[in-house]
């Protein structure tokens, strides 16, 4: 299976940026998905997943209420919808799929599926 990110890019504080997740050569389905993200000189952090049965979802708590995570089974597709932009997001953002087990999800060691990553600039 690949993953390939997509739709990140410049973008003023306050702003929104969708990206998306794609996976080739398998699905979604039955899988947990997330998304990370790694800002210059720090470590790999946990954004958002789906982590529950029934879709349920998983937040870091600096995103709250400003980033949702959906899927679009049709397109095989995981987005995440960013709104209210502030300079501390800019990052790398990183898709992931995996089957982490249960209140681990936050650590990107158990995601082994990977996308390459796209790069969100947030300018204030």
């Amino acid at each position: 299976v690949q993953l390939q990110a997509s739709g990140g890019g410049l973008v003023q504080a306050g702003g929104t940026q969708r990206l998306s997740c794609a996976a080739s050569g398998s699905t979604f389905s039955s899988y947990k998905v997330a998304w990370f993200r790694q800002a210059p000189g720090k470590e790999r952090e946990f954004v958002a997943a789906f982590v529950y049965n029934g879709g349920g979802t998983l937040y870091t708590n600096s995103v709250k209420g400003r980033f949702t995570i959906s899927r679009d089974n049709a397109k095989n597709t995981v987005n995440l919808q960013m709104n209210s932009l502030k300079p501390e997001d800019t990052a790398v953002y990183f898709c992931a799929r995996g089957r982490p087990p249960s209140g681990l999800w936050t650590d990107p060691e158990y995601w082994p599926v990977w996308g390459q990553g796209t790069q969100v600039t947030v300018s204030s």
